[in-house]
């Protein structure tokens, strides 16, 4: 979130705002090959991105914003690229952190977090720790990230409690799962957003996007600015969110 990226005036909030969303920002390396870069070049500008849409959604009223930063498959990637990802979120947590406790943001983060360097993960902890007061919204950064792995994480701990007599396996129902994900504490997204024009999850909320709307936009990451954020909340708000029921229950009407 490096860079000037101008204020947001709170007259410019769309008429329908999700009180969750969830992106995943993909495209920051075919932005820079586009334009004859190195990668780096692509995830540098993409952090612009970030502090632009942080911004937008904080004025906007959007009470939780999970960002999908960094997968478990992405250590596969070359260890350059690796290590400048890891130096950028080192930068990150460097020169936002007082926009981030001047601004009401509360920093969370997901995942195997243990697998951070050193030297980005004591300093993204304690930015958590020192923004754990404010309650305007959560910014979540997804970190060696992957659905699959917090849910056999979930599991175990369900399994323990049952092994210790603490839960009985005929109790467990959603909410005991739920309960025992990273994101107990979050409201399940109602706006899961895509860059580039790909059409999967990659391992990304499996269990807590289970009736969000999805966005996806061909626009690539590093442009997508606060006019393709209001794109996607206008989208949003044609949407009828049903939840398994029927257009006749939603309104009122024959079928209710």
């Amino acid at each position: 979130m490096a860079g000037d990226s101008p204020a947001v005036d709170s007259s410019e909030r769309p008429a329908v705002v999700p009180r969750s969303v969830a992106i995943i920002m993909d495209g920051n390396g075919r932005w820079a090959k586009r334009r004859g870069l190195e990668r780096v070049k692509g995830h540098e500008a993409g952090a612009e991105s970030v502090r632009d849409i942080t911004r937008a959604c904080r004025a906007w009223g959007v009470k939780a914003l999970t960002l999908y930063s960094f997968s478990t498959e992405n250590w596969r990637r070359p260890a350059v690229e690796v290590a400048a990802l890891m130096n950028l979120l080192k930068r990150y947590v460097t020169r936002e952190r007082a926009e981030i406790l001047d601004n009401g943001i509360r920093l969370r983060a997901i995942g195997q977090l243990d697998r951070l360097p050193r030297y980005v993960r004591l300093p993204l902890e304690e930015l958590i720790a020192a923004s754990a007061h404010n309650r305007d919204m959560d910014l979540v950064l997804a970190l060696s990230y992957g659905s699959r792995a917090e849910i056999v994480d979930g599991v175990r701990a369900i399994a323990r409690k049952v092994a210790r007599r603490e839960l009985d396996p005929e109790a467990i129902d959603e909410a005991t799962v739920a309960a025992h994900l990273a994101t107990a504490e979050l409201p399940d997204p109602d706006l899961v957003i895509r860059t580039s024009g790909e059409m999967r999850l990659s391992n990304f909320l499996l269990w807590q996007v289970a009736y969000a709307e999805f966005y996806v936009t061909d626009v690539l990451w590093p442009d997508f600015r606060r006019d393709a954020l209001r794109a996607a909340f206008e989208a949003y708000a044609r949407r009828e969110r049903r939840f398994g029921r029927t257009s006749e229950q939603l309104a009122g009407g024959a079928g209710s």
